[in-house]
């Protein structure tokens, strides 16, 4: 147990090395990129504006994660309220839409209001996916406007292709009265699943991984090129050859898979059919400070070239220079249903294009910072496929001894605390098989 090695240096990273230092043992990281964090990097552009890539921010009500993450950034961190909305059509509303229809055209709200009320005098088939649980929870009319078309452009495949397994707390199913009361005020009460939030003060989300250097050893510009599960040995892009007594993976199983030496045809295949969207994420930055009241919203329209947008002066004053504000927008794609076809930087002028007509850019804004950059793994994708091919994707790595962990490791939707716990659950199941 001399040489622990952990693929990885983002959140389940940072997980599987803290449980592991609570045992009495100290790993080994290694990434692929020069800078640690993984998807919850923070990237410092001309020393003045900080992104994400994309929004994270930590709702947390586990008290031990809470404190974890911040003793790693010795409890400088800001507490916001969440704020959320969304656009369709020319119209604000509050988020989630389906509690809050107040303002938008009379004939659409009482259209979704009478499906949703006939909706629950009618019986139902076993739901046998996103599209039928969509429509039996709000209502036709509600479920093709705005969630199965933001599913189009958020998960680039049809609801009626996907499963329930990543919902969750993640849609809100209102009452009849909720639904009422949110169509004629518009003073409704929170009903998101994420009501308040901490981000660090300084240096962006990746900050909450400052911790990982006193737990562990890291090594970065390390991508893995070959992995033989026999000679337990790694084999490194930059010639490092590097053997393991134990291993943990984070890295996406698509690419993870190919690696192994000797791994089947039948594996191979199934990696293959692990969908995930990527990001063309577009950063930019403006001489105002006030932008939104929001800290992200959702865009449901088809011609509006971004499905969501985040305002990372609203997570920390921090992230943008003093009377600057910026914004962050998302544009998805994915190797299986929606290839990307352009340059990331072809996307910027589209951006700014619809933030003016938004009305979030004005017309005397000058855009002082801009920049685009491809995230190749963004969401998983919970298509009809996916359960199918994990369990042999899992099944074979079990089989020869590698854990895996957090979001491309587990393939799963997780937010910040559960890609931690992943990390720990990875490191205990090894020390348990051990």
């Amino acid at each position: 147990m001399s040489n622990i090695i952990i693929l990885g240096t983002g959140m389940a990273g940072f997980g599987a090395t803290y449980q592991l230092k609570n045992q009495g043992l100290r790993s080994v990281m290694y990434d692929k990129n020069p800078y640690q964090g993984g998807r919850t990097a923070s990237h410092n552009y001309d020393s003045s504006f900080i992104f994400d890539e994309g929004p994270h921010v930590s709702f947390t009500g586990d008290k031990r994660i809470q404190e974890i993450l911040a003793q790693s950034v010795d409890q400088k961190y800001e507490t916001r309220e969440t704020r959320v909305n969304n656009y369709w059509n020319g119209y604000w509303i509050k988020h989630p839409a389906q509690c809050n229809l107040y303002g938008l055209p009379p004939k659409l709200v009482v259209d979704i209001l009478v499906d949703f009320i006939n909706k629950n005098n009618k019986g139902h088939d076993p739901i046998k996916n996103y599209s039928e649980w969509l429509i039996a929870n709000f209502g036709k009319t509600f479920a093709e406007t705005f969630p199965m078309e933001y599913t189009l452009k958020f998960h680039t495949t049809s609801a009626s292709n996907m499963s329930t397994d990543w919902l969750g707390p993640r849609l809100y199913t209102p009452s009849l009265e909720e639904m009422l009361y949110g169509s004629i005020s518009p003073n409704t009460q929170s009903y998101h699943y994420c009501t308040q939030f901490r981000y660090p003060e300084k240096n962006g989300f990746v900050s909450y991984l400052n911790l990982i250097s006193k737990l562990a050893e890291v090594k970065l510009n390390h991508r893995l090129v070959r992995l033989d599960p026999r000679t337990r040995e790694l084999y490194f892009e930059n010639k490092t050859v590097v053997g393991y007594d134990a291993l943990i993976s984070s890295i996406p199983l698509p690419d993870l898979i190919p690696m192994i030496s000797g791994t089947p045809s039948d594996v191979i295949e199934a990696s293959e059919k692990l969908a995930c969207s990527s990001c063309i994420l577009v950063n930019i930055g403006i001489n105002r400070e006030k932008i939104s009241e929001a800290q992200w919203s959702y865009f449901y329209d088809k011609d509006i070239v971004f499905t969501r947008l985040s305002f990372p002066q609203m997570m920390s004053h921090n992230n943008v220079p003093v009377g600057m504000g910026s914004i962050q927008a998302e544009v998805y794609f994915s190797k299986k249903y929606r290839p990307l076809e352009r340059k990331p930087e072809e996307y910027i002028q589209p951006v700014i294009a619809d933030l003016r007509r938004c009305g979030l850019i004005h017309k005397e804004d000058e855009v002082v910072f801009r920049n685009a950059a491809f995230i190749n793994y963004a969401n998983v994708i919970y298509d009809l496929e996916r359960a199918d091919a994990l369990a042999i994707v899992h099944g074979y790595l079990d089989d020869i001894g590698i854990n895996y962990c957090g979001r491309y490791g587990d393939w799963g939707y997780l937010w910040t605390d559960e890609s931690f716990k992943s990390g720990e659950n990875a490191a205990q199941k090894l020390l348990d098989r051990l």
